[in-house]
């Protein structure tokens, strides 16, 4: 199975899951990269401390998320809620590869997950028909209230169905002292641990 974990910037929390994914089973075939990732950053010197001093190395250069990995990807693991929402925007039809990794090892809030993705392809479909419609009769100003009135339920739905799931996050150390990558670290090994499991 081929595993793309994804983050904001591809510094801290998907390189940290790759090299510890890596590293408890070698021959598995991952891969990391960032939302709003530039291209050739090295990894956060405290992402790399805190692996080094359980003996892991990481020597790690970002990547930002492409069709290119999401097609080579099985399934790809985001480290928070927004993450995902964020590829579902951007990439609908790779949709059914995404998940968070907590969700992904729990299993709990499928039905709410399910739920949500028909009201993104409905939100999507809808939007695009609008659009369809009114291109050439309406300007720019009178399209998106149009959009905002016909949508607007639509999205308040999809926040209330997001706001019932439980947290899926994985804490962001990003600016923070060692001790936040050190929690962020432990975080990951246990959720690692039950990933291993489960593939």
């Amino acid at each position: 199975m081929k595993i793309l974990f994804v983050c904001t910037g591809n510094t801290c929390r998907s390189p940290m899951a790759e090299a510890l994914l890596k590293n408890n089973m070698p021959h598995a075939e991952v891969k990391s990269a960032g939302i709003f990732a530039a291209k050739n950053q090295r990894a956060s010197k405290h992402a790399v401390q805190v692996l080094e001093n359980k003996g892991i190395a990481l020597n790690h250069h970002s990547q930002p998320v492409s069709e290119k990995l999401l097609n080579w990807a099985d399934i790809v693991l985001t480290m928070t809620t927004g993450h995902k929402r964020s590829l579902i925007m951007q990439f609908p039809n790779y949709q059914d590869k995404f998940y968070t990794l907590k969700e992904y090892v729990s299993d709990s809030d499928n039905q709410i997950w399910n739920d949500i993705k028909k009201l993104y392809a409905e939100y999507e479909e809808t939007k695009m028909q609008i659009i369809q419609e009114n291109e050439h009769k309406l300007n720019q100003r009178l399209l998106e209230e149009k959009l905002k009135k016909q949508l607007g339920p639509t999205i308040e739905k999809i926040n209330q169905l997001e706001s019932s799931l439980i947290n899926y996050d994985i804490s962001d150390p990003f600016g923070g002292e060692i001790d936040a990558y050190q929690k962020t670290l432990d975080e990951l090994e246990e959720y690692i641990k039950l990933l291993i499991k489960k593939i």
